[in-house]
C-alpha cells in the first residue's frame, strides 16, 4: 500500500475523475516510471508488486465509484484487461454476477465479509499468495480478522492532510520490519504482522 507521511492512502473527495481523491495519485508516482534511472531503486519493489499471485481481495471502493445497488455496468478502473491476471474477490454489500475480463482476471463479488472472501481466495490461490489490492478498508478488515501475514508500505514523502487512513482502528497488529528499500521517491518497508 502506498501511504503518505501522514498516514493516508487516498485524499479527500474521491470520485470518478479522481479515484484516489485530491492529491492521491502522487502516492503512486514511484511505480509509474519503469526504466527511468531516477526511479531505479524502487524497481525491485515494483516488480514484486506486479508479480503473479494466486488471488486478490479488494474493497468495492477500489473496484469503482458506484455506490449502493449496481445501477450501471461498471467493469473496474483498468479497462478490458486489468493488471491482476488472477481471480479478484471484491468486498461489497450488494450481490453481483462475476465479471470475466481479458488476461485471466475475473471479479467475484462477496457479500458476506472479509473472512468469506479470504476463504474463497485461498481456495483458488493454491500455493500462490493472496494479496489485498486495496483499499484501506479492506486492509483494516484483514487486520481485524487476523488474516494478514505481511504488510508492505510504500511511504511516500507527500502530505495529504486528510483522506482515507490506512491504520485506523486496527489496534496494535505488532508490525516487525523485515526489509527496507530506500529511494528518493518512497521508502518501502515490508513488515511481518503479529510479531
Amino acid at each position: 500500500m502506498s501511504v503518505s507521511l501522514d498516514g493516508f492512502v487516498a485524499g479527500l473527495d474521491q470520485s470518478r475523475d479522481q479515484p484516489l481523491g485530491v492529491g492521491g495519485i502522487r502516492l503512486h508516482d514511484w511505480h509509474f516510471h519503469p526504466g527511468d534511472p531516477a526511479y531505479e531503486a524502487s524497481e525491485p519493489v515494483r516488480d514484486h508488486l506486479l508479480r503473479p499471485v494466486g488471488a486478490y481481495i479488494m474493497g468495492r471502493n477500489m473496484f469503482g465509484p458506484v455506490r449502493g445497488e449496481w445501477d450501471e455496468d461498471w467493469r473496474g478502473w483498468w479497462g478490458e484487461e486489468p493488471p491482476y491476471h488472477a481471480p479478484v474477490f471484491v468486498l461489497t454489500h450488494y450481490a453481483h454476477e462475476p465479471i470475466e475480463m481479458k488476461g485471466g482476471t475475473t471479479f467475484h463479488f462477496v457479500t458476506d465479509g472479509f473472512v468469506a472472501a479470504h476463504e474463497q481466495a485461498r481456495a483458488v490461490a493454491g500455493d500462490g499468495d493472496v494479496d489485498i489490492a486495496g483499499g484501506a478498508s479492506a486492509v483494516r478488515q484483514g487486520f481485524r480478522a487476523g488474516l494478514l501475514d505481511e504488510l508492505m508500505l510504500d511511504i511516500v514523502p507527500v502530505l495529504l492532510g486528510a483522506g482515507e487512513r490506512l491504520l485506523e482502528d486496527v489496534g496494535d497488529p505488532v508490525l516487525t520490519p523485515v526489509e527496507v528499500v530506500d529511494s528518493p521517491h518512497a521508502t518501502h518497508v515490508r513488515y511481518r504482522v503479529g510479531g
